[in-house]
């Protein structure tokens, strides 16, 4: 009898769900024990489960990839192992969840999935990870930084070391200078100087970090700028030694800045899609990284008007929501692949004290196009600063077009 044990902390009944559905995904035949604990495995591949499961941490006795994946982590949230926790942005996906839906629609190695909405790079990361290729687009410079900061600078770790002291001495040192935002600009200068790309983009988002921390928390810039480029050299180093430990064969990340209403790809060149739409009718994301955006150079009243969901006011804003948001499903229709999956989470705002209805306009609209709605997983939403109570894990299927 082969057993599969579900990780310890697998407790919410959407994880039991997904846990059961990346199952099948995998092509492997269970009954759930009892305890709802154990599952018990009648047909399937015990070392691509291994390799693959995402709520499991052991099959048969042998302990999971991810499960030993997880313990590469420098931070006390378990969710936020390897380079993940890398910069405080709100609304992450949790990788876990991604995970298993990568498993459930199918994706194989060397496969693509897309994101058009990457965000904080959480599909990026874990794609790779499964040896998945990814294409991840966003809107926002800030996104597209931290999205590469954590595929990338993997690659990059003998020079970010090698130039890593000089750094934070120019951060550390007054130079007799007499303000902050002069300071502030040595710092930035000697950054923008440096000659490789991904070398300076793991600079740049420890600047941003420390802007954020003194923004929202009030901390010290400096101090915060050396803590975070350690901490997060340390987890790039994780990254490396997970690489060599677990004989990860890493997917391809291409980072784009885009827009998803318009997405700069072929008909029918993507294998899944996994995403979650910006929730800007009920978060501002523009003012929530204001200082963020400003330290990049961005005019922050010009790049409102390229965001979703954060123009115009009262009943206009939720109208250009729902326009922006049809014109971007259109488009993952038509990039998808026939018979492949797209994957949406999300769920329903509240906006001047009512209730925006996303979740059945959503539905409606994606169905309307042609998407078949295969799963509508309801996932309960905890923590002190969500702006929402629950999200919806959409699951539609692209039909085969019969000509």
């Amino acid at each position: 009898m082969v057993e599969l044990e579900l990780m310890d902390r697998v407790q919410f009944i959407y994880e039991l769900a997904l846990a059961q559905l990346e199952l099948k995904g995998l092509g492997a035949n269970f009954d759930v024990a009892n305890s709802l604990r154990k599952f018990i495995l009648k047909e399937g591949d015990e070392d691509l489960l291994v390799k693959r499961v995402a709520y499991f941490k052991r099959i048969n006795g042998k302990t999971t990839i991810y499960e030993r994946l997880v313990q590469y982590n420098q931070t006390k949230s378990i969710n936020q192992y390897l380079t993940h926790w890398i910069y405080p942005y709100k609304g992450k996906f949790h990788p876990q969840m991604i995970r298993a839906l990568l498993n459930f629609i199918g994706l194989k190695e060397g496969e693509t999935v897309l994101d058009p909405f990457i965000g904080s790079g959480t599909t990026a990361v874990e794609s790779q990870v499964m040896g998945i290729n990814c294409i991840g687009v966003d809107i926002s410079p800030l996104c597209v930084l931290q999205s590469k900061v954590k595929t990338e600078s993997v690659f990059v770790l003998d020079k970010i070391e090698k130039i890593k002291d000089g750094v934070i001495k120019i951060n550390n040192s007054n130079f007799g200078l007499s303000s902050f935002n002069t300071k502030v600009l040595t710092l930035q200068k000697f950054i923008e100087n440096i000659t490789d790309e991904k070398v300076k983009n793991f600079f740049k988002i420890a600047e941003m970090i420390a802007h954020s921390d003194a923004s929202r928390r009030k901390k010290n810039f400096t101090q915060s700028f050396s803590i975070n480029v350690e901490k997060m050299l340390a987890s790039v180093k994780d990254f490396k030694k997970s690489i060599n430990e677990l004989n990860l064969k890493l997917g391809k990340v291409d980072i784009r800045r885009g827009d998803a209403r318009k997405l700069d790809l072929e008909d029918e060149s993507i294998d899944g899609i996994v995403t979650s739409p910006p929730y800007s009718i009920a978060l501002d994301y523009v003012k929530n990284d204001s200082h963020a955006l400003k330290a990049l150079g961005y005019d922050t009243t010009k790049i409102r008007e390229e965001f979703i969901g954060v123009r115009g006011t009262g009943a206009r804003r939720i109208d250009l929501y729902n326009e922006d948001m049809m014109k971007s499903i259109n488009e993952m229709f038509r990039v998808l692949k026939p018979e492949k999956y797209c994957v949406i989470v999300l769920g329903d705002a509240t906006y001047q004290g009512k209730r925006v209805e996303t979740v059945d306009f959503i539905i409606k609209y994606a169905e309307k196009i042609g998407f078949k709605l295969v799963k509508n997983i309801d996932k309960i939403i905890f923590g002190l600063y969500n702006v929402m109570q629950k999200e919806n894990i959409l699951i539609f299927k692209k039909p085969e077009i019969r000509k």
